[in-house]
């Protein structure tokens, strides 16, 4: 009888390193990293992965490791994995591969993750100007539902999806995005007003050869040499596909990815349990390692017939995701506002990052009167299965942002009530987040109106 079931092309043992893994890792983009694993198009194979830290963030109750970690190495992939059609031909340029999630979980025997915010001076986040500080909250899993001893009062289903898929870029790509994120790095800071408001650091992650995997090329050869030195990083998406984190690409879902090189060269990682949309902490959703179950199918010349190009060459396409039908069930929501009117009180035009902070922020608030505090609900807000929408986009000169929070994962209503809003001090519940100390000096900002 043949075998039934995935094939496993990718294995990972948790408890050994990056680098002591069967199938090496790698934590760049660069069309020349070759693959470690082949599948046929039709086939069935399951896809193993660390979580994005590689194992450097650990269960350890303590958040030294996040303050202190090394944003050269983030993201640990498996992969690239080249896909060959059943006649045996590879994916070609011009292509669309068909990427279908079969299923995908936490590894067994590792079922626990982790959110945090980075130090503001190390990465930072969404709100670092008002949460400098480097957090952390551990996860345990008890099926599809997650809690944390660090933020109590809350328990909910996860709807888990890979922060990072995608295929390799072409050289011409390649060149195309570290000519436009240089600038953005180099002249960002004069020429976009949106720094004044959102104060993450840097604009842009360019390429380094500090803390570079490649894969099966080995570290101290010229060939390495060169390559790390114009890889990309794996933190933004881009038009390959990459860190969309899009948490609803989860069982069932079909992602259409452009394909640059030949094979593909599909690689992922980056699992999520759960997050929120935006994940606005950063290290923001449930970081865990995990496994893809998926199937491959090829569309001959897709790029060219589905995609369409929005720029100056046919590479600034944009990849198609479809989402599945397996997600929580939630009828009852909390929905918060923001307007692009930031915390002094400036009005910006139309801007949705803007109106999207202010929506976070008054979430924060309003949820910190019900015992939590600030910092657990920033976190919570990052992770969990909470809906963020740009409502507004055409009402000069706001921008209408919402983000919607199921009131379910809840042990308590926190709905506003006639006479019952929490008066006197506000007992946060213990244990609180785990927290080290913020050691820069970069201006904290207050909002003057909200609540202590």
């Amino acid at each position: 009888m043949a075998p039934y079931g995935p094939r496993l092309v990718v294995p990972i043992d948790v408890k050994k390193k990056p680098r002591e893994q069967k199938l090496p890792l790698h934590n760049r983009w660069h069309p020349d990293i070759p693959p470690v694993a082949e599948v046929k198009t039709g086939e069935v194979f399951r896809v193993e992965m660390v979580d994005f830290s590689g194992g450097g963030i650990t269960q350890d109750y303590t958040a030294e490791d996040i303050k202190h970690a090394d944003p050269s190495i983030v993201h640990y992939l498996s992969g690239p994995i080249r896909v060959v059609g059943e006649d045996g031909i590879a994916a070609k340029p011009g292509d669309l591969l068909v990427v279908e999630i079969l299923n995908l979980g936490p590894l067994p025997g590792d079922e626990w993750g982790y959110t945090a915010t980075f130090d503001r001076e190390n990465g930072g986040g969404f709100l670092t100007d008002h949460f400098p500080c480097a957090t952390k909250a551990i996860w345990y899993f008890e099926g599809i539902y997650a809690y944390s001893p660090h933020i109590p009062g809350v328990r909910f289903p996860g709807l888990t999806h890979p922060g990072v898929i995608g295929t390799a870029p072409s050289m011409e790509l390649l060149d195309i995005w570290n000519k436009r994120e240089r600038d953005v790095e180099e002249n960002g800071l004069q020429n976009l007003k949106l720094c004044e408001v959102l104060h993450s650091r840097p604009l842009a992650n360019l390429p380094t050869p500090k803390g570079c995997r490649l894969g099966k090329i080995e570290e101290g050869t010229a060939e390495w040499d060169k390559i790390a030195k114009e890889a990309a990083r794996t933190i933004p998406g881009r038009e390959n596909g990459g860190n969309c984190d899009i948490k609803n690409l989860s069982r069932g879902s079909k992602i259409y990815l452009p394909v640059f090189v030949d094979g593909a060269n599909l690689s992922t990682g980056d699992m999520h349990f759960s997050q929120g949309d935006g994940e606005v902490s950063f290290c923001g959703a449930i970081e865990m390692s995990g496994f893809l179950e998926l199937k491959c199918e090829l569309i001959r010349g897709g790029m060219k017939e589905y995609l369409t190009p929005m720029g100056p060459t046919p590479l600034h396409v944009n990849p198609i995701f479809e989402i599945g039908p397996v997600e929580p069930r939630f009828s009852e929501w909390l929905v918060f506002e923001g307007i692009s009117v930031d915390e002094s009180g400036r009005q910006h035009y139309l801007d949705a990052s803007v109106a999207y902070k202010r929506a976070v922020l008054n979430a924060i608030d309003y949820l910190s009167k019900f015992g939590s505090s600030k910092e657990q609900v920033y976190l919570l807000l990052s992770c969990c299965p909470c809906e963020g929408r740009i409502s507004g986009i055409v009402d000069s000169p706001n921008a209408c942002a919402t983000l919607a929070i199921p009131t379910a994962i809840f042990d308590q209503d926190i709905r506003p009530k006639n006479k019952k809003v929490p008066v006197g001090p506000r007992i946060v519940r213990k244990p609180d987040v785990l927290k080290c100390t913020y050691d820069g000096n970069l201006p904290v900002t207050r909002n003057p109106s909200a609540s202590t």
